[in-house]
């Protein structure tokens, strides 16, 4: 498999709890994360984070926004490559009165405090965003330059 793998995430958050799915595959299997996954070839970051969200949760996102990028890496115990992902999180709106339904690879899903997603499994870039919004509130939107070869 051709590394890095491009990767992103919808941050959705209903007052004061936000919308985590647990993972049944993949990296982060048997933890809780926001809905996410690959970027299709020739799809937008923003466009792939509402796809997730509805393949994931069956909610109708809107108005995504870049949020925050990673280089995840992991190596076996041996030092060799297991994975590198590129994530681009992104911060998204939904109109309060959809459900979210586990779906695709999420084994299960739920809306969930700061304080209650300290104490679940989580990838440590989902308590860095949630605390980084929790202090400082939404980044403003950056611009992003959209380019057609």
């Amino acid at each position: 498999m051709a590394y890095p793998r491009i990767a992103v995430s919808a941050i959705l958050k209903r007052e004061d709890r936000y919308l985590l799915v647990l993972r049944g595959k993949g990296q982060s299997e048997g933890q809780y994360a926001f809905p996410g996954g690959k970027v299709e070839p020739g799809e937008k970051l923003g466009v792939a984070a509402l796809r997730e969200l509805h393949e994931e949760t069956g909610i109708e996102g809107a108005n995504a926004r870049f949020f925050r990028l990673y280089d995840l890496i992991a190596h076996n115990s041996d030092g060799v490559l297991e994975s590198h992902y590129v994530l681009a999180v992104h911060l998204v709106d939904a109109e309060g009165d959809q459900d979210a339904i586990a779906a695709d690879d999420a084994v299960a899903v739920g809306w969930f405090t700061i304080e209650e997603i300290r104490s679940l499994p989580t990838p440590p870039s989902v308590i860095e965003c949630i605390e980084y919004i929790d202090r400082h509130g939404h980044e403003p939107e950056p611009r992003v330059l959209s380019m057609e070869a």
